[in-house]
């Protein structure tokens, strides 16, 4: 398993800490700052799910007048790790 920590750019959150297996599937994804319900959802919503087909999902989602948010931050952090390993 790898775990990461990722810090956000653009967002209100400002890191992302999440492992991924070696099935490739996203455990523990937990947001520092941010909005913490609604982040604490995405966490429990990714959880156990295959990382490639979450970053897909979220990748390009925005927040308000932002060209991001901290899903599609989550995308890049995904995306990011797997290029990695």
């Amino acid at each position: 398993m790898i775990h990461r920590t990722y810090k956000t750019h653009g967002t209100c959150s400002r890191a992302i800490d999440f492992d991924i297996d070696e099935n490739g599937n996203l455990h523990n994804v937990s947001f520092t700052g941010g909005c913490n319900g609604n982040l604490k959802g995405i966490g429990r919503l990714c959880e156990g799910k295959n990382a490639e087909e979450i970053a897909s999902i979220l990748e390009g989602n925005t927040c308000g007048m932002k060209n991001t948010s901290c899903p599609d931050q989550l995308s890049k952090a995904i995306r990011e790790a797997l290029s990695t390993n």
